[in-house]
């Protein structure tokens, strides 16, 4: 039977969501001709009741694909407000705008707010992981991840000869909320000496013992740190603050870094810092991104087909598998695991990542 599906993206953007929506708009048109709609800003679409029809002619142009290294995403997203609350009203969208099932775009606080919805409404719902800060269990990895890394691999490296330059010590604040794996990736790929996460405790003695060493033994009088947005003080405290909304933001954490470090050194050294931001967000997806978010799309629509709801998609050895949603919302936010390989890879090659 001909179905009609929906799909949507909500929360934070992230590039390669564009490439996902091309990947379920062409493999449900020309493999099992099915309609593929639009909702546009998530949930906020569909208390609007609004649906937008995408086909291949609308998303290429003389068969070039622009979605495919578009940025951000075509239909939209939204991260804030209090949806459950409408949920009667956006319940009956889904019926009224008679879809089949639908595919939700999204990390796992999106997930988990679609995914009551759905229960309540009944809906076929089947979810794709993206998140920059790779937080969703039971994918390795999720869209917008790997451009998310070389963005702040790239910050790192240009911020590397400045620091240099100048003998400074560059303390660099990265997204990734209460999870490290953005922070431990980039630091990794962007030669930083020192990375703090949430999920170890460190010791701010320690960070300039560790900055002292490479003075006094290596010759190097600068130093790149990297500290996640979700890292704890040494007291163990969230640095935060509260935004024009009233919604309480992460931030805070890398200047407390940068003033520390004065500090315990007799003001010998020299800090600046930087807060990358929304920036890590942007760009164009990267060939991996691109890659699993085709793949993701084709498994989300073969889903549909296997008629497998209450699933979603990921990334396991080398390959699509699906995982039932409510077992990956149990288990998310999928922290760094503080003894595994990547940790130890770091600390082998010289990195203070904190208390071992």
């Amino acid at each position: 039977m001909k179905k009609k599906i929906g799909i949507l993206t909500s929360g934070g953007d992230c590039p390669g969501l564009n490439a996902a929506i091309a990947a379920v708009v062409s493999h449900a048109t020309l493999t099992y001709n099915w309609e593929v709609w639009g909702i546009p800003y998530a949930t906020q679409g569909l208390l609007e009741r609004k649906a937008i029809a995408l086909n291949l002619h609308g998303l290429d142009l003389h068969g070039i694909d622009p979605l495919l290294s578009i940025g951000g995403t075509i239909l939209g997203s939204i991260n804030k407000g209090d949806t459950l609350a409408h949920s009667k009203e956006i319940i009956a969208s889904y019926e009224a705008l008679d879809l089949d099932a639908l595919i939700a775009i999204g990390g796992d606080g999106s997930l988990t707010i679609l995914r009551e919805l759905a229960k309540q409404g009944d809906w076929n719902l089947v979810a794709i992981p993206k998140t920059i800060d790779n937080d969703v269990a039971f994918t390795e990895r999720a869209i917008g991840f790997d451009t998310a890394v070389n963005t702040v691999m790239d910050a790192l490296n240009r911020l590397t000869y400045t620091a240099a330059s100048h003998d400074r010590v560059m303390v660099v604040e990265v997204m990734g909320r209460t999870a490290g794996h953005l922070a431990l990736h980039s630091g990794i790929a962007g030669g930083a000496d020192i990375i703090l996460i949430p999920e170890i405790p460190y010791s701010i003695a320690k960070i300039c013992q560790k900055i002292t060493e490479l003075r006094d033994k290596w010759g190097q009088k600068f130093a790149l740190i990297v500290v996640a947005e979700g890292a704890k003080t040494e007291e163990g405290k969230i640095s935060c603050y509260r935004d024009s909304r009233g919604e309480v933001r992460m931030r805070g954490i890398g200047q407390y870094i940068t003033e520390q470090i004065p500090a315990c050194t007799n003001n010998q050294l020299e800090t600046r810092l930087t807060i990358l931001g929304h920036v890590q967000r942007g760009g164009l997806p990267s060939a991996w991104d691109r890659t699993i978010a085709a793949a993701f799309g084709k498994a989300a629509i073969d889903s549909i087909a296997l008629e497998q709801y209450d699933r979603m998609v990921a990334w396991q050895n080398g390959e699509v598998v699906s995982v039932p949603l409510p077992l990956v919302l149990s288990q998310s936010p999928f922290l760094v695991n503080p003894n595994n390989f990547l940790i130890k890879t770091a600390r082998s090659l010289g990195i203070y990542v904190g208390e071992e």
